[in-house]
């Protein structure tokens, strides 16, 4: 079984798209200018997610005009191509992925093969620039490059997130509809209609991890709420680890949502959107492939290439900061500064944890233990969540520092609505195998001797950005996420890494060892200072692939998710998200989506 020899994949470097090391003259696409001198000041951010969306039929087209065209096969393009034609009859809808169609692809069919599809050939596998606040490293920045997008690499974790964040998003753009209230009857139609989310082990009685209890009781030691759902709006707490895996199969959104009534093309690389001026308007009329093939939207075309991907093609297409589309020889078609800019993302920690009798089978992987059962196998080694808002004791001075250095008025508004009990700061999972190399930076065995844990920053106050440096699509996208920039981030993973180490030292303390660091470190403790914490991030943090903002609503986009000054062209996917929510984003993004159609349908109704 896949489960007793897993392949940790450590991640690939370099070019985000292996297959086309050509080089960069080979790649150039002519450009033609037919709008200019066209300038959106920046307006305060805003928010909205979206993502590509997918179907079952994987053709060439043979017709070139459709009434939508979707640019991105992920979690929200197949989410909106689906349910497009549903809410709007006789639509014809044309779904452009660059990956390939990955249904059947072994690392795509159990919940433990997604720690070895980072890094493979369904990952766009990207490589940061080096981050100046984490040792100058480049770092590798994964997402899923196949029909479902990131579907088909994530960890299948289900979290709505806090009520407090999406009533933040509604508040900063004036639009009720982002609140959580306003996303709550997409989020129940998804769960109800097309994604099974459970807590397997309430599913699957037999499913009873031998640290379940164990790790329960050390978050309720160490203060924590046991709260019922950690979906309800209020996650503060210790919850049950909701998954989205189907009968221990991984829930792809290009299988999720019907796409019979949908034309996919896979493989398929769009270089720009096509503009024309139309009346005076700037407006997207189509799309280009990097081949020079056209295809014509009568209606709308719609990017939901990701949080990387969609801010590239609105510059390939001349969209984006004149100076910076000036720099690499693309025509200026629309004077938009915030493209591309307020890139959040979650930073993370791994550990592992030696065990100290590991003959207990209390890790998986071992020969003993309950592991041999198939209930284990349905999804991954892990029972509770844990949420937790950090004190403003440990968060004032940080906001105070950032304010007098922090970068404009709305990154420090942001950072001071941070202190609030409601907002959800932190995130910590332990599971029952050392996380690998892609976490932990550590060559665990996996045989049974260790569990690991990840502690994650999930209100980030560093932002970053995405850019070109070519004018081929076939080229990666320049990605800065400038993490650990912040004071409030260092502060917020201190007080987490404390944490967990207090609870491994104090109520896990007969089960497990110190941890197992990376060389050349020593091993942290709850007692190691600001200094020894810090060394330790900044040189083994990463990303824990939940990229966002790069399309702000209330910066890029409206609130009906249209680009500001650009007629018929939309974005729906999480680089629309104004500013972090804290939960995994596969949840939100599905629920945007969702919503995405039906303002989609109200426009043409």
């Amino acid at each position: 079984m896949f489960y007793k020899n897993p392949t940790w994949a450590a991640p690939v470097r370099g070019r985000a798209h292996g297959e086309n090391h050509l080089s960069r003259d080979n790649h150039k696409t002519e450009l033609k200018s037919t709008v200019t001198d066209r300038t959106i000041p920046p307006k305060s951010p805003s928010l909205t997610l979206i993502e590509p969306r997918a179907q079952s039929s994987r053709m060439a087209s043979t017709k070139d005009t459709f009434d939508y065209i979707v640019v991105g096969g992920g979690l929200a393009g197949c989410t909106l191509a689906s349910l497009l034609p549903k809410s709007l009859a006789s639509t014809s809808v044309l779904l452009i992925e660059a990956g390939a169609d990955v249904s059947k692809h072994p690392l795509t069919q159990t919940p433990m093969g997604c720690f070895a599809a980072h890094g493979s050939e369904i990952d766009w596998n990207y490589e940061t620039v080096p981050q100046p606040h984490l040792n100058n490293r480049s770092l590798y920045n994964g997402a899923g490059k196949a029909l479902g997008g990131s579907t088909a690499t994530n960890y299948g974790s289900w979290t709505r997130g806090s009520r407090f964040d999406y009533d933040r998003w509604a508040q900063v753009v004036g639009d009720s509809r982002w609140g959580y209230d306003g996303l709550l009857p997409y989020f129940e139609k998804i769960e109800k209609d097309h994604i099974t989310n459970v807590a397997v082990s309430k599913s699957s009685p037999n499913r009873k991890h031998p640290l379940r209890e164990r790790v329960l009781q050390a978050w309720l030691d160490l203060g924590l709420e046991n709260i019922s759902s950690a979906n309800s709006g209020e996650p503060i707490g210790v919850g049950e680890f909701v998954e989205n895996w189907r009968d221990g199969k991984r829930q792809l959104a290009s299988s999720a949502f019907d796409l019979s009534n949908v034309t996919v093309m896979t493989e398929t690389v769009v270089q720009k959107v096509v503009l024309e001026e139309q009346a005076g308007n700037l407006t997207a009329t189509g799309v280009e492939l990097h081949d020079g093939r056209q295809f014509s939207a009568t209606k709308e075309v719609i990017l939901s290439a990701g949080a990387y991907r969609t801010p590239q093609l609105l510059l390939l297409s001349g969209i984006g900061p004149a100076e910076e589309l000036q720099k690499v020889g693309i025509p200026v078609q629309l004077n938009l500064p915030a493209v591309g800019k307020n890139l959040h993302d979650h930073l993370l920690l791994g550990f592992a944890f030696p065990l100290k009798d590991p003959s207990a089978g209390f890790a998986f992987g071992g020969a003993a233990g309950p592991w041999a059962d198939p209930a284990y196998q349905l999804g991954l080694p892990g029972d509770w969540i844990a949420t937790e808002n950090v004190p403003n004791s440990v968060l004032e001075g940080a906001v105070e520092a950032d304010a007098i250095a922090g970068p404009d008025q709305e990154s420090r508004k942001y950072a001071s609505s941070l202190l609030d009990s409601r907002a959800a700061h932190l995130e910590t999972v332990i599971i029952y195998v050392p996380g690998g190399q892609p976490l932990t930076n550590t060559h665990v065995p996996f045989d049974g001797t260790h569990i690991g844990a990840v502690v994650s920053v999930m209100s980030p106050t560093s932002r970053g950005h995405i850019g070109i440096s070519s004018v081929s699509a076939l080229d990666p996208p320049v990605v800065d996420p400038q993490y650990n920039q912040t004071e409030v981030d260092r502060a917020l993973m201190r007080y987490g890494i404390r944490r967990l180490l207090r609870l491994a030292r104090i109520s896990l303390a007969d089960i497990v060892k110190a941890e197992n660091p990376p060389p050349p470190f020593e091993s942290l403790s709850d007692a190691s200072s600001d200094s020894e914490v810090d060394a330790r991030v900044r040189s083994e943090g990463r990303t824990f692939f939940h990229a966002a903002g790069t399309a702000s609503m209330g910066q890029v986009v409206d609130t009906e998710l249209r680009v500001i000054g650009v007629d018929r062209l939309r974005v729906v996917d999480a680089s629309v998200l104004p500013m972090p929510i804290g939960a995994h984003l596969q949840a939100a993004t599905y629920a945007l989506a969702a919503q995405a159609a039906d303002i989609l349908a109200q426009a043409r109704s």
